[in-house]
């Protein structure tokens, strides 16, 4: 099976995860985001523009899920092509320790949810700081708890 139909089946799968069961583990008004993650593992591993690319279809298929309509396409785009930058190029000497997955995860997280929060309060005028916390501060820590335990998965 070719890389980009793999990719996307795996995307997909994602997006059908998060909105099922990711999406329903709701704490304090906070959940993590696994496509983010698939979207920022996709970035560091095949550059730029297959983070852009992932970016924008799994953004636009979460856009569908939770009907915010050209938001999570544009946050996930950004982020896919920004995480991509930093392509690692040596896969041989790649080894992903669960603290580095927590703290890549936070960082990433923290900088996609403040995005978000922010394009959410222009397009909506909200300025609760309830909202605020709990979906870019504990989202952002949820997601990053699920980056160290999916990295745990993977290490073994």
């Amino acid at each position: 099976m070719p890389f980009a139909i793999r990719a996307f089946l795996i995307g997909l799968f994602c997006v059908v995860i998060q909105w099922l069961i990711l999406g329903r583990l709701e704490l304090w008004g906070a959940y993590p985001d696994i496509v983010l993650l698939y979207i920022a593992w996709l970035a560091f591993n095949h550059g730029k523009q297959y983070g852009a690319l992932a970016g924008f279809i799994l953004g636009f298929l979460m856009d569908a899920v939770y009907d915010t309509w050209g938001i999570q396409m544009f946050v996930k785009t950004l982020l896919g092509f920004m995480v991509g930058l930093f392509q690692l190029n040596d896969r041989d000497s790649i080894l992903i320790r669960p603290e580095q997955a927590f703290l890549v995860g936070l960082f990433i997280s923290l900088l996609h949810n403040g995005l978000l929060v922010a394009l959410v309060i222009l397009d909506s005028g909200a300025r609760n700081p309830g909202f605020i916390l709990s979906f870019w501060l504990g989202a952002a820590l949820y997601t990053a708890i699920v980056a160290n335990i999916i990295a745990r998965f993977l290490k073994q």
